[in-house]
């Protein structure tokens, strides 16, 4: 069995800057020898959904802006950087990379969190069609969004750390 330092050290950045998350699932025994996508990716999902709602805000306002100042300024974290980068977000062209700005802006102004989208697969347009659909949700629309996105997000990471089965 994996150590709860190991299993914390190695997955408690699967939900952006949550280690409680992957406290939480060692710590309620949901985390065993197995340590597969799906072994781990559901108990996680599970400790995320059981959180409060300040909790899972704090989840979500931990994501950065997408090509936002932290982008700018190099300091995402290393799963944020690649993620931008396979959709194109750190090639825009300046009229791009304002709209991003006005939008990210607008969105938090409305939700009190940033706009969340698993942007693999995904490239800047579709992302931007995307911003301007979901920026006219009602707040628990996106709230309900920016979760299961977040969830994606968690799994497309772990699917890059784990065996499938």
């Amino acid at each position: 069995m994996i150590r709860r330092d190991e299993f914390v050290s190695r997955f408690g950045g699967v939900f952006e800057h949550s280690p409680f998350i992957a406290e939480r699932a060692y710590d309620d025994g949901f985390i065993g020898d197995e340590l597969t996508v799906d072994k781990v990716h559901i108990p996680l999902v599970a400790i995320f959904r059981a959180a409060s709602e300040e909790e899972r805000l704090g989840v979500l306002r931990a994501h950065p802006d997408l090509a936002g100042r932290l982008a700018v300024a190099g300091e995402l974290t290393e799963d944020s950087k690649k993620e931008q980068a396979s959709a194109g977000l750190d090639r825009l062209s300046r009229e791009e990379h304002a709209r991003f700005i006005e939008l990210n802006a607008a969105y938090v102004q409305k939700f009190g969190f940033p706009f969340i989208v698993a942007v693999k697969g995904l490239n800047k347009d579709d992302i931007l069609a995307a911003f301007e659909k979901r920026i006219g949700n009602s707040r628990d629309e996106e709230l309900a969004t920016a979760c299961a996105e977040v969830e994606k997000i968690a799994l497309l990471r772990l699917t890059s750390m784990l065996p499938e089965k």
